[in-house]
């Protein structure tokens, strides 16, 4: 009877570590029944000398130091962890013999035991088969959440729309052999192309009022009538850009195109048609909204609207853009009625979001980061008026939600608020002689994206500062150096090294310990390589396989930086739900056996990019 509450115990605890979670109790008395008990004293060499065969080993107590070849310290693990090098299943680096830092339990169990396992559980089997990429894959997916169709049908990729081969016709061709083309297919649009490239549109509305209305000769060429000034899109944009940008110009037809190569044509009537069970769209409220007090209304839906794309298993990814494509289109219609009551600019501008906003890495609960850049044209007599447009902007942002930068990273900061030339000698102070204030703001400034107004001013600056910074050596050191403050929280022995100062207590920081190292390390290798990318998936994509990042470790960094997001919405999700104000701080406690693992792979990932930055560009 001892020998089988003994058992039970044994069961218990391994029941409680991943992967064992996974097998039925049946199984899990026969591993129990199976298994021996050893002891290893302090000092000695790990596995035990003299086995028999090989065998899978599980840490009871104590702790053991992992080295490879060479002597290095590559791992400890401790209670809970296993240990599978013995069964060929994890590929490490061994050294002829391992050691015990402390007197140590631990339960072993023959490998080909293992294999019986792997015959009678495919899911515990795949936790052994999958590399560490398909784990945090395979992590990142799972969501106990029914899918909300409407929410998840917003950020569907517009490819998926796209069901008709492109209509397509040379733009030499006549107006009459275009509407004859258009009524054959059966399309309200066609799209017209010169050596393959599209050069512009025709749609009924142009043949009405462009051909009919005026009685234009059907023989003449397409061209007098098509629209060229094309917006395009790629298939990989979501529906709710696609939304956004027709609702913002007026447009009912978009091309899709891929690299120069056409997809297809997005219509409003494909829009209207997928989203008929969406029950409201934000952005379309807002675009139609009068003033801030509408614009409120509206915005105060977002917290609840992050809570639904949390619930609706869609990618962290497709949240932030979410998001942040209703921040943009927030920002353009406060720009609106600022200007309808101030009237319009003196001289070009262009709107800039930083930070998160700027990145389509957003949450409801974002504060603000913008900035204008303004025609070197401006006078100091016209200053006041984009002063006045600053104000009234981030006032209305914050009213929305999106509360001031605490520090000051702001358009209504005069410093913030420069015409071009300006920010010109600031990047170049900033890139060629890097100090703690530059570096500090380089999560947000270098980070720019244009939101309203004239692009080009910022394209040019943008332009100009990858110019500096691409195998600007110095300043890429600096740039690691700072990017280095933000490590993962995890300690040697793979528990998770938690805040404790009162409000915090017994937490960690998800976001500064997770993401943000993910995301400087993209920023600080894009700006290395002279890549043009903000979104920091899309600059580890542009990574890959380049001097900075193998295509493996960009894999396992976007694996790993989709996990993180993800726990990290779904922890806000849980304090929207009850009434609670969104934080990134997170008790390790609410994560089941399965996540920590999970995170903790993530973690390791990071600080092993971290370690190879710091080799690579140890400051002199």
């Amino acid at each position: 009877m001892e020998m089988e509450i003994e058992l039970l115990e044994i069961r218990d605890f391994i029941a409680q570590n991943h992967p064992f979670d996974l097998l039925s109790k049946e199984l899990l008395n026969n591993l129990t029944q199976n298994l021996e008990i050893r002891y290893i004293r302090r000092g000695e060499c790990f596995p035990p000398k003299g086995a028999t065969a090989p065998f899978m080993y599980i840490i009871r107590t104590g702790a053991i130091e992992l080295r490879d070849s060479e002597n290095k310290l590559v791992n400890k693990i401790a209670e809970g962890d296993i240990y599978t090098s013995s069964c060929q299943l994890l590929k490490f680096n061994e050294s002829s013999c391992h050691m015990a830092l402390e007197d140590c339990l631990i339960y072993q169990f023959p490998c080909s035991y293992l294999k019986t396992l792997f015959e009678q559980s495919a899911e515990f089997k795949h936790q052994f088969e999958d590399d560490l990429r398909q784990r945090l894959q395979r992590a990142a997916k799972y969501s106990n959440a029914e899918v909300d169709v409407g929410v998840a049908s917003m950020t569907v990729e517009v490819g998926e729309l796209i069901k008709k081969i492109p209509v397509t016709l040379e733009v030499s061709a006549s107006i009459q052999q275009a509407a004859q083309i258009m009524s054959e297919f059966n399309v309200s649009s066609i799209m017209l192309t010169e050596n393959e490239k599209l050069s512009g549109i025709l749609t009924d509305r142009d043949l009405r009022r462009r051909c009919v209305a005026k009685a234009l000769d059907v023989s003449l060429p397409v061209s007098q009538i098509m629209s060229s000034n094309i917006i395009s899109m790629r298939s990989d944009d979501l529906v709710l850009h696609a939304l956004m940008m027709m609702t913002k110009t007026n447009i009912n037809h978009l091309p899709i195109i891929d690299d120069g190569k056409i997809i297809g044509m997005l219509t409003a009537t494909d829009l209207t048609r997928h989203n008929s069970s969406n029950p409201v769209f934000i952005t379309s409220q807002i675009r139609k909204s009068h003033s801030v007090d509408e614009l409120i209304k509206y915005t105060e839906k977002l917290p609840e609207l992050q809570l639904l794309l949390a619930n609706s298993n869609i990618s962290a990814r497709h949240v932030g853009e979410t998001i942040s494509c209703i921040t943009d289109v927030l920002t353009i219609r406060l720009i609106e009625l600022a200007q309808e009551e101030i009237g319009t600019e003196p001289v070009p501008f262009v709107w800039v979001a930083g930070g998160s906003q700027a990145r389509h890495e957003q949450s409801s609960h974002s504060d603000q980061d913008n900035a204008l850049i303004l025609s070197d044209d401006v006078t100091q007599e016209q200053m006041p008026y984009f002063h006045e447009l600053a104000k009234r902007v981030c006032d209305g942002l914050d009213a929305c939600g999106f509360m001031y930068c605490p520090g000051d990273a702001m358009a209504t900061n005069k410093k913030w608020c420069q015409p071009y030339e300006v920010w010109a000698e600031y990047f170049t102070g900033w890139i060629n002689k890097p100090e703690p204030m530059a570096l500090m703001l380089s999560s947000i400034f270098f980070d720019l994206r244009a939101v309203h107004g004239d692009f080009s001013l910022h394209k040019k600056l943008h332009k100009k500062i990858l110019g500096m910074t691409a195998n600007n050596s110095l300043f890429i050191a600096h740039m690691v150096s700072n990017a280095l403050k933000h490590r993962p929280p995890v300690g040697f022995f793979r528990t998770f090294v938690l805040i404790h100062d009162g409000k915090h207590d017994n937490t960690f920081d998800i976001k500064h310990s997770g993401i943000v190292p993910i995301t400087d390390v993209a920023r600080v290798l894009a700006l290395a390589e002279g890549i043009n990318k903000v979104n920091t998936t899309e600059r580890l994509i542009a990574l890959s396989n380049t001097k900075s990042l193998s295509s493996d470790m960009v894999d396992n960094l976007k694996d790993a930086l989709e996990f993180i997001a993800n726990l990290r919405i779904r922890h806000q999700a849980k304090q929207i739900r009850e009434n609670k104000p969104a934080d990134n701080f997170m008790p390790p406690d609410s994560l089941s056996s399965l996540e920590r693992k999970h995170l903790k792979d993530s973690f390791a990932i990071i600080k092993d990019i971290q370690d190879t930055l710091e080799r690579r560009y140890k400051m002199p």
